[in-house]
């Protein structure tokens, strides 16, 4: 445990910056759940600097990088992470309550549409569940204050006006495809119902509609939303989530490079022989 924290603690050191010092240190730092926090040793300085690094985070830049503690803060920057380290803590709390659930401590639905009406974004925007993965939140429409803290932290926001700012940037994420993979399996579990497994069919279709638009759009979205409810009409699992992501990315628009033989689930291949049908494709033999 000393050595995870002392990882943590090491991150931290090397990430933060404050007060226009050049070499900052930092003193009476604490480590909850998922964040590293400490101030700065200047006394006129009022900032926090704070690093989301979980335990689990810094354990796996240590293997990466061989255990070594430079190299795991290369690793750590290399994961995105430069730029998230110095906000104010205080103003992260203030946020919070901003927001908060009168009667439970996190942010339920009301305080997510008062939040989308201070960002000027509608709560169908895409741009709330990149905001969400940042979070790790478990459950949509909900925030606990340790997702909030962290997930402001990792965006390196602690305001209404820097987190407005950010909104561009957070849809640019999606472009990269490795981040919208990311995203787009994170979408699963955050938007399932609490305590089931599979996703509810028209649940599905929505976040797939919401993913796939715009300049992320799969030709065949509709198509597959309109099999599914003429054909499926049953929740819808999570290897069936994840195989359609690499439907949409590797088959080509023809379905010439479709296997029927292969590992696709029995839906995929109802789905192609739905649209050769539909669209009086040629079979390959």
């Amino acid at each position: 445990f000393r050595s995870i924290v002392g990882a943590r603690y090491a991150l931290l050191n090397a990430a933060g910056s404050c007060c226009a010092s050049e070499t900052t240190q930092f003193r009476d730092y604490t480590v909850p759940t998922n964040t590293v926090y400490a101030s700065c040793t200047n006394r006129n300085c009022e900032v926090t600097a704070s690093v989301p690094c979980s335990d689990k985070q810094a354990i796996d830049c240590l293997k990466q990088a061989g255990w070594s503690v430079e190299g795991g803060i290369e690793v750590f920057y290399s994961m995105g992470m430069r730029g998230t380290a110095v906000v104010d803590s205080r103003s992260i709390e203030q946020f919070y309550k901003k927001y908060k659930d009168p009667h439970q401590d996190m942010i339920l639905a009301e305080g997510i549409g008062k939040l989308c009406e201070d960002l000027e974004v509608e709560p169908s925007d895409i741009v709330l569940l990149v905001i969400s993965y940042h979070m790790n939140a478990n459950i949509m429409c909900e925030y606990t204050k340790d997702e909030w803290t962290t997930g402001l932290t990792r965006m390196a926001v602690d305001s209404i006006d820097k987190l407005k700012a950010k909104l561009s940037e957070l849809r640019t994420e999606l472009r990269d495809p490795k981040r919208f993979q990311d995203v787009y399996n994170f979408a699963f579990s955050w938007a399932r119902e609490k305590g089931q497994k599979c996703l509810q069919l028209e649940t599905a279709l929505g976040m797939w509609q919401l993913l796939y638009a715009d300049d992320r759009r799969w030709q065949y979205i509709d198509d597959w939303c309109n099999f599914l409810q003429k054909h499926h009409n049953r929740a819808i699992s999570k290897d069936t989530w994840v195989q359609l992501f690499e439907f949409a990315r590797q088959i080509k628009p023809d379905f010439s490079n479709y296997d029927e033989n292969g590992a696709w689930p029995y839906l995929m291949d109802e789905f192609v022989d739905y649209m050769r049908k539909k669209d009086g494709m040629a079979i390959d033999s």
